[in-house]
């Protein structure tokens, strides 16, 4: 029996709340990952800015169409995580990768659903440096205002 799942990412670690999505979908569960500009990255802001600048730049020379791509947008910057982490260039990947759904805010047609708990405590209870994903998609140039 296949369930579907919500993941509250408000305060949360994007690592742990990628893999348990992750884990979700590769048993062919449906996950919606809501409030995706509050999930948090841990880090030296610095150090994240750059190397996320240095992915969206990345271009190949020879054909600049097949390069990487990485999103400024929060909920597929967020999408982009959860697919680094599944077999996406294999079938089974890529059907897991179509049963994920990330939000920014929540919906309400998902309230009714049952949430999936992330085991963690409070970001700035364990790292002393921590940026959220809008705060670094805005770094990045994404600008639209909600």
């Amino acid at each position: 029996m296949f369930m579907e799942y919500v993941i509250d990412g408000t305060d949360k670690v994007m690592g742990r709340v990628a893999s348990q999505a992750a884990k979700a979908l590769l048993n062919e569960d449906k996950v919606s990952i809501v409030n995706a500009e509050g999930i948090v990255i841990t880090g030296h802001v610095r150090d994240l800015t750059e190397k996320y600048k240095r992915l969206i730049e990345l271009k190949d020379k020879a054909n600049p169409e097949h390069s990487p791509y990485w999103p400024r947008r929060p909920d597929m910057f967020v999408k982009r995580v959860v697919r680094g982490m599944l077999p996406y260039k294999k079938p089974k990947g890529k059907t897991a990768f179509k049963r994920l759904r990330v939000y920014v805010g929540f919906p309400d047609e998902l309230k009714k659903v049952k949430a999936l708990k992330v085991d963690s405590k409070k970001p700035n209870e364990i790292f002393e440096r921590t940026i959220t994903v809008k705060e670094l998609t805005t770094k990045l140039g994404y600008n639209k205002e909600e």
